[in-house]
């Protein structure tokens, strides 16, 4: 088929890969360029970089409403239009063009978490399953009828970015399927009305850490805010990451006394933990403002060393 696809982030680029070998990808809807570090930079998204790289069309408007946009998008007369974490809002005016409509993956098993965020919220959760849907766009919100879906068990300990690369590979495969079933006329089937749930986009604020509440939802905050933004802790006043965390081993924190101090950092040769309401996690990988992500310990060794009272609020 002749396919418009449509992605910003790099979760999207296997999808697009995969389909590149099967199919013809007329042109490349992305967002457009981001700012990016303190330079605020310019920088093209993983998908746009991926169509340059390729030599196809790529379309970055400002406004989804752009006459001159909508015009490109009729002369390009896609067949069908695949759509991976584009982020933004495709107008019913676009819905209508292609033959075979706009087919989103999505990262859930819809009608739960629909919305920006599933995986982050699935785990913030504490899912120990989500997966993967394709479906037909339609105005309203990942309500579109369902062509596959397929599960997927989450790890203990697997991050966001963890699981978002995983589930791109299976989105891959399903992606490819759906068009070898729209091809061979197979209608979608409508969403349920049990069972909705919504994930709205995820906040500076939602990465914020409560050290008060138990060690499972401590950690499961880390693993959704990992790798972007980052859960954080202020630490002196300043902010603090954790990119990685993990429920402390009981035998590697049998030393520890906790003193009652919420947010208490103690450290091993191995392991630095942070004391939280119930008990210890493990603070696997971290970063201090200004410096670069390090392993706990690693941190722990300068740090802790001459400011061994240090703590998380």
């Amino acid at each position: 088929m002749r396919l418009l696809f449509a992605g910003t982030p790099a979760v999207a680029v296997p999808v697009l890969e995969g389909l590149a070998k099967i199919h013809q990808i007329s042109a490349i809807l992305t967002r457009p360029p981001a700012p990016q570090g303190r330079s605020s930079r310019l920088v093209p998204s993983p998908v746009e970089a991926w169509g340059r790289d390729h030599r196809i069309e790529v379309l970055t408007p400002q406004s989804m409403k752009d006459p001159q946009f909508v015009q490109a998008v009729r002369g390009i007369a896609p067949q069908c239009c695949p759509v991976v974490a584009y982020g933004g809002l495709i107008t019913p005016e676009l819905l209508r063009i292609p033959t075979h409509g706009w087919i989103n993956l999505h990262f859930s098993i819809l009608p739960a978490y629909r919305g920006a965020a599933p995986v982050q919220r699935a785990l913030l959760d504490g899912c120990t399953q989500t997966g993967i849907t394709t479906f037909l766009l339609e105005p309203a919100l990942d309500s579109g009828p369902v062509y596959l879906q397929q599960s997927v068990d989450i790890a203990p300990n697997e991050t966001a970015g963890d699981l978002l690369d995983a589930l791109a590979v299976l989105g891959a495969q399903s992606m490819a399927e759906t068009m070898e079933m729209i091809e061979a006329g197979y209608q979608p089937t409508a969403q349920p009305d049990q069972g909705i749930s919504y994930a709205p986009k995820i906040t500076a604020e939602d990465a914020r850490l409560d050290i008060g509440v138990p060690a499972s939802r401590v950690v499961n905050r880390v693993r959704a805010m990992s790798p972007e933004p980052g859960a954080w802790a202020l630490l002196g006043g300043q902010r603090f990451k954790i990119l990685r965390a993990r429920l402390a081993d009981p035998q590697d924190v049998s030393s520890l006394a906790a003193d009652g101090v919420l947010g208490r950092l103690a450290a091993t040769k191995k392991h630095l933990f942070c004391h939280v309401r119930d008990g210890w996690i493990e603070l696997m990988e971290v970063q201090a403002i200004g410096k670069k992500v390090m392993t706990g310990a690693d941190w722990a060794r300068g740090a802790l060393a001459s400011d061994p009272g240090a703590y998380l609020e």
